[in-house]
């Protein structure tokens, strides 16, 4: 029987596991604290060429000739 190192295993596994979970702990902290100043690692983007041509597709394009109307209003109310 091994009496002798049985309490001295006994009282390093709890220490051990300690220093593990306080360690797992202030890694998961720091990846949060890097993620919340990179926003931009959770914007969503399409997965494939197809998927983005799609996303492009269904996009409203913008009227030119309405752009150009009200850029020439502005420019007829300045002095």
């Amino acid at each position: 029987m091994h009496t002798s190192q049985s309490p001295k295993r006994s009282k390093m596994t709890p220490t051990a596991r300690a220093s593990l979970s306080l360690l797992g702990f202030g890694l998961a902290l720091l990846a949060f604290l890097i993620a919340i100043d990179r926003p931009q690692w959770f914007v969503l983007r399409p997965a494939s060429g197809t998927a983005a041509a799609l996303a492009k597709a269904s996009v409203k394009p913008v009227d030119t000739h309405e752009t150009a109307r009200v850029g020439a209003a502005a420019a007829d109310i300045a002095p």
